[in-house]
């Protein structure tokens, strides 16, 4: 399906919330919003990158309403002030784009005990979604977006390692998260259906990019990715357009998961695609929302 971001209808008057929208992909997904008009929350955990980032932004649109509040997904604190700060100055949320993540570091647990890929990547964007729904479901036609990977087709959720506690290995933890953020996003969706509320809850992967996710590569992965990247993967604009074809596209359903549609879904035109079979599981879903409930102290009535 052809993505044009000029034929995306204005979003004028709406407001949108990205995680991690300083660099990378949030930085790309943020430029390409304000692009319609919107009202964008930057929730980021580094306020002075932010605002660097944020005078980039009006450097090319000096018009943008884009503001900043802190929010660290590896504090679950930092997501419950944010959630308050955000509900006090605002009515309504439009967009949630839960886009923040790590990929692959050396072990390393977050205050709140978790491993860190799923706690920054996962449990505090459970959390997060969680606290600002009642601002969501009264929102018409609100859309909460979570970003996945490929790597979730490796992913298996393995509750007596959920937070590496018998063992870490970096690789299978982050394909772990990601299986447990595309899990949450279809839970979501039927447990917003089966409440008949106007919200959609849709899954994205952005395909392979040269991002800072790739920070913690080893010197010499690193120089080969940025070889095979020049001519496999794609840049971090246009791996930023299946979030906002997610976001924008008047086509799309909740449920829906959406990617690169070229070869093995490396990059190409953002359209839907299939995730694994475990994905689909529900009493697996179920059973996942119900322990990152526990976890996170804080029940989920959608």
């Amino acid at each position: 399906m052809k993505y044009n971001l000029d034929s995306m209808p204005s979003q004028k008057g709406r407001i949108a919330i990205v995680t991690g929208a300083n660099n990378g992909l949030g930085f790309e997904t943020s430029l390409g919003l304000l692009k319609k008009d919107l009202t964008l929350i930057m929730a980021c955990r580094d306020v002075l990158k932010a605002e660097k980032s944020r005078k980039l932004i009006l450097a090319e649109l000096p018009k943008a309403d884009v503001q900043i509040l802190e929010l660290d997904l590896s504090r679950l604190e930092s997501v419950k002030s944010f959630a308050e700060q955000f509900s006090s100055r605002f009515q309504r949320l439009d967009l949630l784009i839960n886009n923040a993540g790590i990929m692959i570091p050396p072990f390393s647990r977050t205050v709140d005990g978790f491993e860190n890929q799923m706690g920054v990547n996962y449990f505090g964007h459970f959390l997060l979604t969680n606290l600002l729904f009642p601002v969501l479901k009264n929102t018409s036609d609100s859309r909460i977006i979570s970003l996945s990977s490929i790597a979730h087709k490796r992913g298996k959720i393995d509750f007596n390692n959920l937070n590496s506690e018998r063992g870490y290995n970096k690789m299978r933890a982050y394909s772990q998260s990601k299986l447990a953020c595309l899990m949450f996003a279809y839970e979501l969706q039927r447990r917003i259906e089966q409440n008949g509320l106007n919200v959609k809850s849709i899954a994205v992967h952005p395909g392979v990019s040269p991002t800072n996710l790739f920070q913690n590569q080893s010197p010499l992965v690193s120089k080969i990715f940025g070889f095979l990247s020049s001519f496999m993967a794609h840049k971090p604009e246009e791996a930023a357009k299946p979030t906002l074809f997610a976001a924008l596209s008047p086509d799309i359903q909740g449920g829906d998961f959406i990617g690169p549609t070229g070869l093995l879904e490396i990059k190409g035109d953002p359209g839907k695609v299939k995730s694994n079979s475990i994905s689909y599981n529900k009493e697996l879903a179920k059973q996942l929302w119900e322990v990152s409930e526990k976890l996170t102290k804080k029940s989920f009535a959608v």
